[in-house]
């Protein structure tokens, strides 16, 4: 099991009774006995135990063919980036070095260093050994995001991916005058958004607090330096400089453009599919005190409340990294991505017997509510928008 679910000091969900000054609505929570909660842990872990039993083969082609995809795609991609100058052979390889830097965020990175794949033992395709084609160093993103955040989830004060410590999305945040510039610096955020999440990884507040010493922030500020060094290097001049060798200087400049167009691509794909699991209307966000008592069975709900999917189709769910199962991750955070497709409509079969919502939509819906929230909340005042009921 991953880190996210035996951590020391696991916080807890919500106290008993009436909670609607809290999250605009009843919480489903309220309606549980405490048996209930504990009663749906263990079948949440009874799902989560009898998938790990079955994992084997089919589940290690799987991941080691999305690998070989990848590099595939990212072969092909620079063949015929070589020939740059003419327009359609950019615009081909434009198109599939996006979709291989998509891959490989989403599906391979992000999952591998959660930990899905550690159960096969291989050293190569491992959380611990495991680095990606972003600006994140691996060990900061892994504390940062599978610890602080899926422990922490929505935990106002504790999970710092809520807003990313920059934007007011719930608006128990209060509000500064700078939040009136969100609208605009989300877009930015949008298009680097691997900048924006390596910067976040290093923890400001933590800097200023003293509970980071500066040997460490300059420690991690050396890594990302590290990163940036090689990411810039790759993109930006090893492999324009080889295009100019074959094919002449003019490629130079037609293959930085290209490669500057995957990452904006892969970066708006990553913040887009995101925020729609974690910011849309449906989900809620717990104060530190409503969390307090926590067992494992309200760790479970605060993650089914605290999350949100994206309805979509076997393409869309593989290039997003099967994150559109934004709830089923949180859930099961170690579990290899792959499976959560079989799990989902038991998790929703779960949530329908004990009166929780599942929380799902289409990716326009999702989009268009995140993106409404960030304006709305840009101006002093809101509320919590109506939360969906059980299905």
């Amino acid at each position: 099991m991953s880190a996210t679910r035996t951590a020391p000091g696991v916080t807890s969900p919500p106290t008993r009774g009436d909670q609607r000054s809290e999250t605009g609505g009843q919480n489903p929570l309220a309606s549980l006995t405490a048996e209930q909660i504990e009663q749906l842990g263990r079948e949440f872990d009874a799902i989560h135990d009898e998938v790990f039993a079955n994992l084997g083969e089919r589940d290690a082609r799987y991941i080691r063919a999305t690998i070989r995809l990848h590099r595939h795609l990212v072969l092909g991609a620079r063949l015929v980036l070589l020939r740059s100058r003419r327009r359609s052979l950019w615009l081909l390889g434009t198109a599939a070095l996006s979709v291989a830097k998509i891959l490989e965020n989403m599906e391979i990175g992000h999952n591998v260093m959660h930990g899905q794949w550690d159960w096969m033992n291989d050293p190569d395709i491992n959380s611990r050994t495991w680095d990606w084609d972003t600006a994140s160093p691996a060990e900061a993103w892994r504390h940062s995001h599978n610890y602080e955040h899926h422990t922490f989830t929505n935990i106002r004060g504790k999970d710092r991916d809520l807003g990313y410590e920059i934007m007011r999305i719930d608006p128990h945040q209060r509000w500064h005058p700078i939040y009136l510039l969100q609208p605009l610096y989300n877009v930015v955020l949008m298009a680097f958004f691997e900048w924006g999440v390596a910067v976040h990884d290093l923890n400001a507040d933590a800097i200023r607090s003293g509970e980071k010493s500066k040997r460490q922030a300059l420690a991690e500020l050396k890594a990302i330096g590290g990163k940036a060094r090689r990411q810039i290097l790759k993109d930006y001049l090893a492999f324009p400089a080889l295009s100019a060798l074959v094919s002449g200087r003019r490629t130079f400049r037609s293959t930085i453009a290209a490669d500057f167009t995957a990452n904006v691509v892969r970066n708006v794909w990553a913040h887009s599919i995101i925020f729609c699991g974690h910011f849309p209307d449906q989900t809620y966000t717990f104060s530190q005190d409503e969390v307090a008592d926590e067992t494992r069975g309200g760790w479970y709900v605060r993650q089914l409340l605290g999350a949100a999917n994206i309805d979509g189709g076997p393409l869309f769910h593989f290039l997003s990294g099967n994150l559109s199962f934004q709830v089923e991750h949180h859930l099961f955070p170690d579990m290899p991505s792959s499976r959560y497709t079989e799990i989902a409509p038991r998790v929703r079969e779960v949530c329908r017997r004990y009166g929780l919502p599942y929380n799902t939509g289409p990716l326009r819906k999702q989009l268009g509510s995140v993106h409404r929230t960030i304006v709305r909340l840009a101006f002093p005042g809101g509320r919590p928008r109506p939360k969906p009921v059980a299905r």
